[in-house]
C-alpha cells in the first residue's frame, strides 16, 4: 500500500553539535551540554526560531480525504512525516532495516487509526509519539536478545574532521548503553531538536521527569567519555 523511502540524513555534526561543545580546545574533552539548566561555564546552543506552528490548509485536505479513505492522499500523509518518523527510529534504534520496518508498523498503525487523528498537527504529535513508545518497546526487547551484525549509523554528509568523526560515533555508541526512556529522551533532545515540553508530550511524561532524565543521562555521558580520555 506505502513504502517508506529513506530519506537523506544530516550531516554527523547535527546530531552531535548540540551535545557537544566545540570550545577553543579542539584538543580537550567532548563537554555534553544540558541546556534546560544553562548551567554556568558550559557552552548552549543558541535558542532555536522555531516558526509558529501554522500548516498549510493542503496538509488539512490531505488528512480529510485519506480519513475518506482515498489512498493517494495516505500516501502524500506518509511522504509528509517519513523523514521525521525515520529519522528517530534510526538514531534511537541504530539500524536502518530496523528503522525502516518500525516507520513501516508506525504507518500502518496511523492507517488504521485515521477515525482517531483530529487535525494535520495531530497526525504529526501522533506519529511522533507513536514511533517513540515503538522505539522504547523495540530498545527493551533488544536488551533482552542482543543482536550483532547491525548495519548502524546513517551515511555520513560531508567529512568533519578526525577527530570530530571518531566522538560522534563514541557518542552515539555511549548513548545506546542508556535505559530505553533515558535514551529516547536523549535522542528527541539532541537528535531531532525537541524542547522539553515536546518531549514531554510525545513521550507521555511529566516535564520535571524529562529534565532529570536529560540532566542524569549527560552526566552519565560526561563521566563515560572522561573515562575513555
Amino acid at each position: 500500500m506505502f513504502t517508506v523511502l529513506r530519506p537523506a540524513t544530516r550531516p554527523a555534526t547535527a546530531s552531535a553539535g548540540a551535545a557537544l561543545g566545540s570550545g577553543a580546545h579542539p584538543a580537550g574533552p567532548a563537554v555534553l551540554v544540558d541546556d534546560t539548566a544553562r548551567t554556568p561555564g558550559l557552552r548552549t546552543a543558541e535558542p532555536r526560531n522555531r516558526p509558529a506552528a501554522v500548516l498549510s490548509p493542503d496538509r488539512e485536505e490531505t488528512l480529510v480525504r485519506a480519513r475518506n479513505g482515498d489512498s493517494t492522499a495516505f500516501s502524500a500523509l506518509v511522504k509528509q512525516h517519513q523523514s521525521m518518523v525515520f529519522s528517530l527510529a534510526l538514531h534511537a534504534l541504530r539500524s536502518r532495516a530496523a528503522a525502516e520496518d518500525l516507520a513501516q508498523e508506525v504507518f500502518l498503525e496511523l492507517y488504521r487509526s485515521l477515525g482517531r487523528i483530529e487535525s494535520a498537527a495531530h497526525a504529526t504529535s501522533w506519529l511522533r509519539r507513536v514511533t517513540s513508545h515503538r522505539c522504547i518497546d523495540e530498545i527493551r526487547r533488544r536488551q533482552h536478545r542482543p543482536e550483532l551484525g547491525m548495519d548502524v549509523l546513517p551515511e555520513r554528509g560531508a567529512a568533519p574532521a578526525a577527530r570530530e568523526f571518531f566522538l560522534e560515533d563514541r557518542l552515539q555508541s555511549l548513548v545506546a548503553t542508556l535505559p530505553a526512556r533515558a535514551r529516547m529522551v536523549v535522542v528527541l533532545r539532541f537528535q531531532e531538536d525537541l524542547d522539553p515540553s515536546e518531549i514531554a508530550l510525545a513521550l507521555n511524561m511529566p516535564i520535571n521527569t524529562v529534565k532529570s532524565h536529560l540532566r542524569r543521562s549527560l552526566n552519565v555521558l560526561r563521566a563515560r567519555l572522561s573515562a575513555q580520555g
